[in-house]
C-alpha cells in the first residue's frame, strides 16, 4: 500500500495519478503488507495536529492512501536545514505534537502506538501547526494488552532502548522517541551524528550526560537561549529527561508530558506579558485539567497532579 499527501484535488483518475506520482506535491511511502494499522483505523483518527486521511484510492495495482497536503516541510527540515524556528515556535510545535500523541494513545477510538516518532514524521502547515504522520509500522493496541511483541522497526537514535533489546511495544516507546524530539528542538542536535566524536553521537546519551553534569545551558541552541527564559529551558529540559529513562516504567505517560508542556507554555505567555485575567485563569486551569480532543472534535477530560520540575 501506499500513502501520498494530496493537494486540492476532489477527484482522481488513472491518469491523473500517474501524473501526480511524479509531482513534488506528493509524497511517496511504502506501507508493509503486515501494518495493523488499515485505512478503516485511520480514517477514524480524529485531530488537529494529526495528518488527515482523505481517502483511499483502489483502482490501482498498489492502493493509494490520500491524506491532506501539509505544505510547509518538516520540523526536520526547518531545525536543521533552515535553523528558522524561534523558542515559541519550538514550544508550540513540542506541545501540539505531545497533545496529538496523548490522543493516539489514550483519546482515539482504538488506542495506537505511533512507533516511529521523530522531527521528519511532524509536518508544519502554513500556519506552521503541527500535523503527525506516518503510520507506516504504527500499531493497534489490544484493550485486553499493555504491551505488544513486534519485529523491532523504528529509525535508529529514536527508538526506546527497552523495545529494542526485548521486541516488546508498549506507549512508553512513543515517549522515549518523543523524548529525542525534544532533546532535538532544544538543542538543534540531530538524533545521530556521526560526524561527532562517538561519545557524543547519540543525542539522547549526549543531553541526558549533560544534565548530570550541570552542563544544560552549554548545549541548549544559541537562537533560544538568547530569548528564552532560564526557567523556561531547565523545566523543558527536564521533561525531556524524564521521557528518557531507560526504563520504562521510569518514564511519564505522554498525557503528562502534554499537560507539563502545556502548562509551561501558558507560563510563558504570562511572562511575556500577557498578565490579562483570562490568560491567569486559563493558566490555574491547566494546572489541573489537561483537555484532549476526543474522535468527534470535542474534549475528554483527564485530570492529573501538577509536578515542577528542576535541574539535574
Amino acid at each position: 500500500m501506499v500513502a501520498y499527501y494530496y493537494n486540492n484535488k476532489s477527484h482522481l483518475t488513472k491518469a491523473q495519478t500517474k501524473q501526480h506520482q511524479k509531482s513534488s506535491l506528493w509524497k511517496n511511502y511504502k506501507m508493509p503488507p503486515t501494518t495493523l494499522m488499515k485505512p478503516g483505523s485511520l480514517a477514524k483518527i480524529n485531530h488537529r495536529n494529526v495528518v488527515k486521511l482523505l481517502g483511499c484510492y483502489l483502482e490501482t495495482e498498489v492502493p493509494l492512501l490520500v491524506y491532506e497536503y501539509v505544505s510547509n516541510d518538516t520540523v526536520f527540515d526547518r531545525l536543521h536545514h533552515d535553523h528558522e524556528l524561534d523558542w515559541k515556535v519550538r514550544l508550540r510545535i513540542a506541545t501540539e505534537a505531545a497533545g496529538a500523541l496523548a490522543y493516539l494513545h489514550s483519546a482515539a477510538s482504538v488506542p495506537i502506538i505511533h512507533k516511529d516518532i521523530k522531527t521528519s514524521n511532524i509536518l508544519l502547515d502554513h500556519n506552521l501547526t503541527t500535523k503527525v504522520s506516518d503510520f507506516r509500522t504504527s500499531r493497534i493496541i489490544p484493550l485486553d494488552h499493555t504491551q505488544l511483541t513486534t519485529l523491532v522497526q523504528g529509525t535508529l537514535g529514536y527508538l526506546d532502548p527497552e523495545y529494542f533489546h526485548t521486541s516488546h511495544l508498549t506507549e512508553k516507546s512513543d515517549v522515549y522517541s518523543f523524548g529525542v524530539v525534544l532533546a532535538e528542538l532544544l538543542t538543534e542536535r540531530k538524533a545521530l551524528s556521526f560526524a561527532l566524536p562517538e561519545m557524543d553521537r547519540n543525542l539522547a546519551l549526549y543531553f541526558v550526560s549533560s544534565m548530570e553534569k550541570g552542563n544544560l545551558l552549554q548545549i541548549v541552541d544559541i537562537c533560544i537561549l538568547e530569548v528564552a527564559k532560564v526557567e523556561e529551558l531547565i523545566e523543558f529540559a527536564n521533561i525531556t529527561k524524564w521521557c528518557l529513562r531507560v526504563k520504562r516504567e521510569e518514564r511519564p505517560t505522554m498525557k503528562e508530558v502534554a499537560m507539563g508542556l502545556e502548562r509551561l507554555r501558558i507560563d510563558e505567555k504570562i511572562i511575556l506579558g500577557s498578565s490579562d485575567l483570562s490568560a491567569l485563569k486559563e493558566a490555574n486551569t491547566s494546572a489541573s485539567t489537561f483537555q484532549i480532543e476526543d474522535d468527534s472534535g470535542g474534549q475528554n477530560g483527564a485530570s492529573f497532579s501538577t509536578r515542577r520540575f528542576h535541574i539535574g
